[in-house]
């Protein structure tokens, strides 16, 4: 006799369920997308631009740094 598993709820999602993928994933992009707006309007030329595109792939690091720095870490 099979058993079939309870199908897991879509609500689920973002919770601290590691099972689950691609929550993260959004949150990410989202940070990604609103990165990219911030530098580009920042830049003054298109190389400017071009380096705030590659700035906004690594925004979490920036914001880690941020931290440590203000905790005095």
């Amino acid at each position: 006799m099979v058993t079939k598993k309870p199908k897991a709820s879509k609500i689920k999602c973002c919770s601290l369920n590691f099972e689950e993928k691609g929550c993260g994933g959004f949150g990410y992009f989202m940070g990604f997308i609103g990165a990219a707006i911030y530098y580009v309007s920042q830049s003054t030329g298109i190389l400017g631009g071009v380096i705030g595109v590659l700035k906004a792939m690594v925004w979490p690091v920036f914001l880690v740094h941020a931290v440590l720095k203000f905790i005095g870490a």
